[in-house]
This record gives structure tokens, C-alpha cells and sequence, in this order.
């Protein structure tokens, strides 16, 4: 009997920051303006947590074309509607030299809820990011596939970091965001469950306890979807650019497959302690794409490079299938180009060097970030 593929179905969810056209600083979102973006995007456009946020979800996508078209649709009208009022919106999971404490979060009982529950931590919560949802049917399948796609959850790290700035500073990370993010509760890579009723059973207890309502605050790098017959990749710092969005869409949809594809050969991916992919997280998080992770089965620190490469060939039946060829492979040129994070620093260094001040240099960081944003609408 022939298996049931799953849909592979694709939802992508990005976060934006609001900025000023001409200061380049941080403004908070004009009601008119979220209005107009509701109005015209109706259920795919919502306030995020902080005022200078917006937050736009794709529909169901069948590939990576329909997402494409949508994703593209969204940036475009947010970006219309913002240029309005001066604003342009940037793809970055933090802003280069906003300072957290001047912004305020929106007063919505979700997000108040928030800010009662999780005290000061909530407040540095300056940080975007970026989701994928790849609908996978049962829910047995979104467990067994949860514990092993966590290992390639440093890859996609890697190759999305866009957050090397905090407050005016080099952090030195090409990924801030997750020193920020992981100082909330229940965060970092999802542990192992045996099924996915002793998943269900174990968020019970915090639900039972009135802890939290339902699994959504569980906001592990790789999760279930409360709301959809998904699993949902949290781990990626939001990209500047769509089409390296979609890129990390389609290898995350592909070594979806590629997993699926191995349960019918009564195979699957080897699952190693969540010690040694922290490893991994911590190289992504700190260097990119520029030092390597580790490949734990040949016990050996590789490029990035030849780790795409591996990916590439890997799945390159899955992508195949799916109809992302073309979007999976242009994780070579990403790794060429350098991460967004080496792409903003490398920005920095050249108005430094042209004589500019550091604010000013800042700056042009921001206004690259904006270029970067409408490059491929």
C-alpha cells in the first residue's frame, strides 16, 4: 500500500520593525496605519508585542511559488502603506541602535497578560523573528519529525542571523536576538517525547496548573502549532531579503520530506543529546555561517559551505518533489554572500571608513536594511 504523503503545506510568519524614513529611528505604528494594513490584508496583519512592531502571516501555501506571491503581496502593501506616513519597514531581528527602553508595548490583553507574567524579562523583548509552518497532518508525524529536525535547527541559525547589533553596539553575535529571546521561560531546542500524547501530557500539567493556557506559550525553537496541523520552526532571525526567506522555507520544507521520506524506509535521522546541538546552537548564534558547526558523526568541525552542500545533496530528491530546486540551492549563494549580520557590519565598517561619525554610520546600517527589504519586491 502506497504511503500518504503529507500536504508539506507552507505558512511563513515575519515580524518588522518600523522606522523612520529620513532619522532612521524606531517609531511607533500610527493606528491609522495598522487600520490600513488591516483593511487591506484583513486576518494576515496584526500588532506584535511592542508598538514599533508589525507582524504579517502568509495563507496556507500550497509550494514555495504560492508563498512567494504572498509573501511578496504582504511586504509590498506594508511597505505602501508605511511609505504614507513617512515609515518604512526593516526585516532585522534588532534594530541596530534602538534602545529597548524607550519603547512601549501594545495594550492588548494578550500582550498585557505578557508584561504582568513575565516581569522585567518581557521588557528588552526589542527582537523579531521569523516562522515556518510546514503542515505535516497527524500529529504523531509533527512529534517524530520535531525531535529529529531539531538537529539541523543551528544550520538555519546560521544562515539567517541579522541581529549583530544591540543599542549602538558590535555584539560580537551574529545572532543577539536568542540572548534576548532565551531569557523568557520555556525557550530553546524542544526536548524528545517518546509520542506525542506524552508530548500533549507533559503541557498539561503546566495548563492543568493554570501556568499557561494552552501550548502556545511553549515557545521552543521547533514546536507544534497550537493552532494547525504543523510543525513550526521558531529558531531563523527574520531576513532582509524575501528571497532568502524563502530559501530557508524551502530547506526547511524539504528536510521535512526528506525525514518523512526515511520513516518509509523504516529509517530516520539519528537523534543526539540536546547538549551537543546546543553546541551547535551557540556556533550559529556567535559566528554565522563564518566558523562552521560541528557534524557529529564524523566528529568533525566543517564549513558551512560544504554543510549546505550536504543539505543540498541530502534532499535534493525531497526538493524535487516539492518544487523548490531552485530556492534550495541558492543556499550556496548565502553562504557566499555572507549572512545579513556580515552584510551590516561590512556597511558599518565602510561609512567608518569614509569618515562618517558612529551614529551617522549607524545609520546607513538602517538605510541598507530598508534597501534590502524592497530588493526583490
Amino acid at each position: 500500500m502506497a504511503r500518504k504523503e503529507p500536504p508539506f503545506s507552507l505558512g511563513i510568519e515575519e515580524e518588522y520593525l518600523l522606522v523612520d524614513q529620513t532619522s532612521c529611528d524606531l517609531v511607533e505604528a500610527p493606528k491609522e496605519l495598522m487600520e490600513a494594513c488591516v483593511s487591506e490584508l484583513e486576518g494576515q496583519v496584526s500588532p506584535e508585542f511592542l508598538q514599533c512592531q508589525i507582524e504579517i502571516g502568509t495563507r496556507v501555501c500550497a509550494d514555495i511559488s504560492e508563498a512567494r506571491e504572498d509573501l511578496k503581496r504582504l511586504r509590498s502593501t506594508v511597505s505602501r502603506v508605511a511609505d504614507a506616513y513617512g515609515l518604512a519597514p526593516i526585516a532585522v531581528s534588532c534594530h541596530p541602535f534602538a534602545d529597548w527602553k524607550n519603547q512601549h508595548h501594545t495594550d492588548k490583553d494578550r500582550y498585557n497578560a505578557l508584561a504582568r507574567d513575565l516581569g522585567g524579562v518581557v521588557n528588552r523583548m526589542l527582537i523579531c523573528g521569523m516562522h515556518v509552518h510546514v503542515g505535516l497532518g497527524t500529529d504523531d508525524l509533527r512529534n517524530d519529525l520535531m525531535g529529529q529536525l531539531s538537529y539541523f535547527l543551528p544550520h538555519l541559525l546560521a544562515l539567517s542571523a541579522s541581529s549583530p547589533f544591540w543599542q549602538g553596539r558590535d555584539t560580537k553575535l551574529a545572532s543577539y536576538r536568542l540572548t534576548v529571546f532565551d531569557n523568557l521561560p520555556r525557550t530553546g531546542l524542544p526536548p524528545s517525547f517518546p509520542s506525542f500524547a506524552d508530548y500533549e501530557r507533559t503541557v498539561d500539567v503546566l495548563v492543568d496548573l493554570g501556568i499557561i493556557e494552552d501550548s502556545s506559550k511553549i515557545w521552543w525553537d521547533l514546536r507544534p502549532s497550537a493552532r494547525f496541523p504543523t510543525l513550526e520552526t521558531r529558531i531563523c532571525d527574520v531576513n532582509p531579503r524575501l528571497e532568502d526567506t524563502l530559501t530557508l522555507a524551502a530547506m526547511i520544507q524539504s528536510l521535512s520530506r526528506m525525514l518523512f521520506r526515511l520513516r518509509g524506509l523504516n529509517q530516520r535521522w539519528r537523534l543526539y543529546d540536546a547538549f551537543l546541538i546546543e553546541e551547535n546552537r551557540w556556533r550559529a548564534q556567535r559566528y554565522g555561517t563564518s566558523e562552521g558547526l560541528i557534524d557529529f558523526g564524523k566528529r568533525e568541525i566543517l564549513p558551512m559551505a560544504q554543510l549546505v552542500e550536504d543539505i543540498i545533496e541530502l534532499t535534493a530528491e525531497d526538493a524535487a518533489y516539492l518544487g523548490c530546486t531552485a530556492e534550495l540551492d541558492r543556499a550556496r549563494d548565502m553562504v557566499a554572500r555572507g549572512t545579513s549580520s556580515d552584510r551590516q557590519r561590512a556597511v558599518l565598517a565602510a561609512s567608518l571608513e569614509a569618515g562618517k561619525p558612529q551614529d551617522e554610520a549607524m545609520r546607513d546600517v538602517v538605510r541598507h536594511l530598508i534597501e534590502e527589504f524592497h530588493a526583490d519586491l
